[in-house]
């Protein structure tokens, strides 16, 4: 029987969520073969950095190292479908960064080709992975909140508040159209839909560009860098700085999301709160430990991260005992070891707790949907027709 430790891996990319990455594999105790970066000597230098024994000089090199069995992808968005498309054509499994794809149509490709493998295929929404986000999935399908009425939240982060800031994610032929969505506002929406069970079908949104030119650094730049390069060149910004959106789910629910890239002090902050009918409950990436759960008859909780006290999903996702905090890292690490089971077993199961490419294509078609709406400035549903490429249409006015 293979073991985890059995089961070879590769990176593509080594900027900061490639080293995350890279990180992850090793502490689930995988076996990290090598990594990938944007030029040989890049790769080689990061290689050097974080200790793997193998710098490839192009995909083609790592596709014929018969010791990977998985590759992570975690390139800038533009390279996502063609790298997937061959590590696929390969047959190894695929762990890949979001946006799935560039497109709706690409990502439905991605979803046949996938499908059509057999192969374990998955988006790497890890914010899912939080124990207490395990635990309240399962609290709120089992009718611990009462049905599921209005959800509220935000993502913000500071990290390009100045036209000094720079990134690859803000081209749109690198990034992709959507930017603070697309990035961040994206984990947003595949977490609330991942908790209530509920799809998002239609959606009002607002999008807002405050900074209109940026200052291009003429070097590379690393994410999150905070150093300010002087050799620059003036850029026009084709994509949002923040967004304002309303939501509808399946079941009548109502949801109203705030993104910003822009939030001065903010550096990661994602909250949600989801209202039932009989319960609330609300969670703050901050105190990525506690959970608030609200009552009107009778005292509020805070549940403390504890496996003693969560559902077989909170203990399952959790590492450590209660009273040591899980924060961002430890969510890849739990991820990893959902998706490494399921590549142990050499087939993907019949519903994985993480994302699957089906779930990266849906939240790419919820994405045009948000575009759509910005440029019409009216309600849009979510097109999930079977075509699946993300055609979207207006609401009746009357709605």
């Amino acid at each position: 029987m293979r073991r985890i430790a059995d089961v070879g891996a590769a990176v593509i990319g080594t900027g900061f969520i490639g080293t995350v990455h890279v990180e992850a594999l090793r502490r689930i105790g995988v076996q990290v073969r090598g990594v990938l970066g944007s030029t040989p000597e890049r790769g080689r230098l990061r290689a050097e950095a974080l200790g793997a024994p193998r710098a490839y000089a192009s995909l083609d090199e790592l596709l014929d190292d018969p010791s990977v069995q998985v590759v992570h992808v975690t390139s800038p968005n533009h390279l996502h479908v063609p790298q997937t498309e061959r590590i696929l054509a390969s047959g190894r499994h695929v762990v890949c960064e979001k946006p799935l794809a560039m497109t709706a149509a690409e990502s439905a490709a991605l979803v046949a080709q996938a499908t059509a493998s057999g192969l374990v295929c998955a988006v790497n929404f890890n914010i899912r992975f939080y124990p207490i986000h395990q635990h309240v999935r399962e609290m709120v399908a089992a009718g611990d909140l009462g049905d599921v009425r209005f959800v509220t939240g935000h993502y913000f982060q500071d990290w390009l508040l100045l036209e000094t800031d720079w990134n690859w994610r803000l081209e749109p032929d690198k990034g992709g159209s959507l930017r603070a969505v697309g990035d961040i506002g994206s984990h947003w929406l595949d977490l609330v839909t991942f908790l209530t069970g509920q799809p998002i079908v239609s959606v009002m949104a607002d999008l807002a560009t405050f900074i209109p030119l940026r200052a291009e650094p003429r070097g590379p730049v690393e994410t999150f860098s905070t150093e300010r390069a002087t050799d620059t060149v003036e850029r026009e910004m084709a994509t949002e700085d923040v967004a304002s959106i309303l939501l509808r789910f399946a079941n009548g629910a109502r949801g109203a999301l705030a993104v910003s890239q822009i939030s001065a002090g903010r550096k990661n902050s994602l909250q949600w709160e989801i209202d039932g009918s009989t319960s609330a409950a609300a969670w703050d990436s901050e105190t990525p430990d506690h959970l608030w759960i609200g009552h009107r008859a009778r005292a509020n909780e805070i549940l403390l991260r504890n496996p003693a006290l969560m559902g077989a999903a909170g203990r399952t996702a959790s590492s450590l005992p209660a009273g040591h905090v899980e924060g961002f890292g430890d969510t890849f690490g739990a991820l990893f070891r959902a998706v490494y089971a399921d590549v142990l077993a050499d087939h993907p199961a019949d519903r994985p707790p993480y994302a699957t490419f089906a779930d990266g294509h849906d939240e790419m078609l919820v994405g045009d949907a948000i575009a759509e709406s910005a440029r019409q400035g009216r309600w849009i549903d979510v097109d999930r027709t079977p075509a699946g490429t993300g055609t979207t249409h207006a609401l009746e006015a009357t709605r």
